[in-house]
């Protein structure tokens, strides 16, 4: 799920993929177990100034690699990112290093994602090692870079998952926004809107998504077993 964003979202090839594939786990892991429902404070208050740290902050969309690189190599390892083996903490402090990678990359998808298993791993929110909760991680990320369209994606799938489906559509709206003419964007946005069960607005994201040229067929491909996509739609008409 998905196999899933960039005119607004604008990123380097290889960071672009990898965005995509925390978008893809995430989905996956919708179902998986949920935290409390409850809403988190947000804010500068609660959460901090995404702005303000030590080394950058940078736009992970378009950090230069070497950057990129000096951060990952040290706080966000492969044995990070599936929470197998830890490199600068003890095992049970793992949320440490993401904290740190999500310091210098406030909108990196990846870490957001671990951040978020993290805290359901250990039944902890903040999960141990962590200052702030997951929400706020998400809050920062999207006051941040309001524009990154996996990001709000992401987010809407975390409250989704909270039964927050008003918080999660607000963020979904904002994201169909920001991906203004970028169609593999409003495919990815469509397929979050049918895990939160609203077939209509997925509908009309593929719809969009089709007018911009776009010719994947996984989200037409579940519409259409739902009842909501017909042959006429994949004409593509220009919107």
């Amino acid at each position: 799920m998905p196999s899933s964003t960039a005119t607004a979202n604008a990123t380097q090839p290889s960071t672009h993929v990898r965005s995509m594939t925390a978008l893809r786990i995430a989905l996956a892991l919708l179902a998986s177990g949920a935290l409390s429902p409850a809403v988190a404070q947000t804010g500068a208050a609660a959460c901090g100034d995404p702005f303000r740290n030590h080394f950058g902050p940078f736009d992970y969309r378009t950090a230069p690699a070497e950057t990129r690189k000096l951060v990952e190599d040290y706080h966000f390892t492969p044995g990070i990112e599936s929470m197998t083996r830890p490199k600068n903490t003890m095992f049970q402090d793992m949320a440490q290093d993401v904290s740190y990678t999500l310091g210098v990359f406030p909108n990196h998808p990846r870490a957001l994602l671990v951040m978020t298993r993290l805290a359901e791993r250990w039944k902890s929110d903040p999960p141990p090692g962590a200052k702030i909760t997951v929400e706020c991680w998400f809050d920062r990320a999207v006051r941040f870079r309001p524009d990154d369209t996996v990001v709000r994606s992401l987010y809407a799938q975390y409250l989704g998952k909270r039964k927050r489906t008003q918080d999660a559509t607000r963020q979904l709206e904002l994201a169909a926004e920001a991906a203004k003419d970028n169609p593999l964007s409003h495919h990815n946005i469509g397929l979050v809107y049918l895990e939160l069960g609203q077939q209509d607005a997925a509908r009309q994201q593929a719809l969009r998504a089709r007018s911009l040229g776009f010719t994947g067929t996984q989200l037409t491909d579940q519409l259409r077993r739902a009842g909501k996509w017909s042959d006429t739609d994949d004409t593509p008409a220009r919107q």
